[in-house]
């Protein structure tokens, strides 16, 4: 049978383009999105006309009662959920001293809330199979944090212990949990950086270029393919920060 993944914030960025990736290596793809519809829609029909099928389900899985629904849905049509991509994430630019308890609970429940409850909801049937892989998008920020991006550098960072402590405590159950911490993607999350800040960041990189969400989505792939990794954060930055 063919493998069953959640990849949560799919319809847009890293997580569209992760979609697509195992949609097209026959990884059977629910792709969840909360208010971008019209791309959700969009991702599907692209993928029908290769004569690939995915569901794409509506839910904010920064809350319990609509994650729970959207993993009862999976197990009601597929019985198993083998991969868990928590991908789902907002980001604002702020002075720190200016961050309201609003701000907080947005960005921590949408980036780091959300991969919590997620992954106790589909744990209980990887632990029943025994076989299971967890993969956190999470941020070079997460490692060495950003000015002005304060909480959700801190997001990213929770996302980055959880999976290390997450990963011990779900080996002996042969299921593997890992973070992927993308340096600068070309994303909308990014859209707002000028043609020439792109430029002088490119100078800063040792590939000298900007990373694209495909990259982020052949590591995907290889994580779920490989059987022996656990516990990392994998941080894929063309040497921006190497560490």
């Amino acid at each position: 049978m063919e493998k069953v993944a959640i990849i949560t914030g799919a319809s847009r960025g890293i997580g569209r383009e992760i979609a697509k990736q195992l949609a097209r290596n026959k990884v059977k793809v629910i792709a969840n999105y909360n208010q971008s519809e019209k791309e959700a829609k969009e991702l599907k029909a692209e993928l029908e006309k290769e004569n690939i099928e995915i569901d794409i389900i509506k839910a904010d899985v920064s809350k319990r009662k609509e994650a729970q629904e959207l993993v009862k849905f999976v197990l009601d049509k597929y019985k198993k959920i083998d991969v868990l991509v928590n991908n789902a994430g907002i980001s604002e630019y702020k002075m720190f001293i200016d961050e309201t308890d609003e701000d907080w609970n947005k960005i921590i429940n949408t980036n780091l809330y959300s991969a919590f409850v997620m992954s106790q909801e589909v744990i209980p049937n990887m632990v029943h199979y025994k076989e299971g892989c967890i993969i956190n998008i999470s941020s070079i920020w997460g490692m060495v944090g950003a000015s002005l991006e304060v909480l959700y550098s801190i997001s990213k960072a929770g996302m980055n212990g959880m999976t290390k402590a997450l990963a011990k405590e779900l080996g002996p159950s042969n299921i593997r949990v890992n973070a992927i911490a993308p340096g600068i993607i070309k994303t909308d999350m990014n859209a707002n950086l000028t043609q020439e800040e792109l430029e002088n960041l490119e100078k800063e990189i040792p590939l000298e270029r900007i990373g694209k969400a495909e990259d982020i989505a052949k590591c995907v792939k290889w994580l779920i393919e490989d059987n022996y990794t656990t516990g990392q954060v994998i941080s894929i930055n063309g040497g921006w920060t190497i560490i």
